[in-house]
């Protein structure tokens, strides 16, 4: 071999050691990205299943409330419906 081709050998031989250390660098990047991001996900899906159990008691009270208002408005045009029924028998002439 000459010293030539065993200089020009070397230099490929560093040059891909280097190359190798770049690789394993962004492989490790690439993991911690993935690690991240997997985590946040987690984290946003775990915030809103918490938040609807810790808002799940006022929303049911809440909607008891509606139910509640809606039976009582229906009960108060039940009146006004038998009232306006009583009047359209005796027609005024």
């Amino acid at each position: 071999m000459t010293p030539e081709e065993k200089s020009l050998l070397e230099r490929t031989y560093r040059l891909s050691e280097e190359n190798h250390k770049i690789l394993v660098s962004m492989r490790r990047s690439a993991r911690l990205a993935n690690i991240l991001r997997i985590l946040y996900w987690v984290v946003i899906i775990g915030i809103s299943v918490g938040a609807y159990f810790a808002v799940q008691p006022y929303l049911t009270l809440m909607l008891s409330y509606i139910h509640t208002l809606t039976g009582s408005l229906g009960a108060a045009n039940s009146p006004a419906q038998s009232l306006g029924n009583y009047l359209n028998k005796f027609p005024l002439q």
